[in-house]
């Protein structure tokens, strides 16, 4: 008959990989490279926690589901309601649609200086937005509302591109921004009656 030994604990086990690992050598310039990748590893986790925390830079948490087949028919993304609007707060809203093998609608005016929420949609398949010059990139996945929060520090204009192959279209598939200075926007959709869609 045999006595089974009694199986090491966690602790144990920590203590004897130590001790193994004291028993290496390890070359001097070895150390100094593992220091400094360790040192490189420590600094780009520190920057994504200052991001983290200070900057409000995370991965998405609120996720909106849309029925894509049934785009026109939803009280926010129907045809007439897609564009540029101000809701009653005075937030400047962007609704677009992405279907192949364009942006719907295809050119629309912008105050600049002014946080502007894009809220985004897909009709058929995956398609990305950039918009060039700015830090503005996101996935449009179809089933799925993406929304993206920028502001345009000067007035332009800037094309808005395709950046997920989506087809043999894909490379027309773009849209056109103009941002405009805040008082002649201002103006403008006044005129217009709140939304300023073309």
């Amino acid at each position: 008959m045999q006595s089974d030994s009694p199986k090491p604990t966690t602790k144990e086990c920590l203590l004897g990989l130590c001790a193994s690992l004291r028993t290496i050598h390890i070359d001097p310039l070895e150390k100094k490279w593992i220091t400094f990748s360790l040192l490189i590893i420590g600094l780009f986790v520190g920057i994504i926690t200052l991001d983290a925390l200070f900057h409000g830079v995370n991965p998405p948490s609120k996720v909106e589901t849309i029925d894509s087949a049934r785009l026109h028919l939803s009280e926010e993304f129907a045809e007439d309601k897609l564009g540029v609007s101000v809701d009653g707060a005075g937030n400047v809203i962007v609704r677009m649609v992405a279907g192949r093998y364009a942006f719907m609608p295809k050119h629309i005016s912008v105050p600049a200086g002014t946080p502007l929420t894009f809220r985004w949609v897909s009709m058929d398949v995956l398609h990305g937005v950039h918009i060039p010059m700015t830090n503005m990139s996101t996935m449009i996945v179809p089933g799925y509302v993406a929304e993206v929060t920028t502001t345009f520090p000067t007035p332009g204009e800037y094309p808005l591109i395709c950046n997920e192959y989506c087809g043999l279209g894909h490379n027309h598939m773009w849209s056109n921004i103009s941002v405009v200075a805040k008082e002649n926007w201002s103006a403008l959709a006044t005129v217009k009656g709140g939304s300023n869609n073309e």
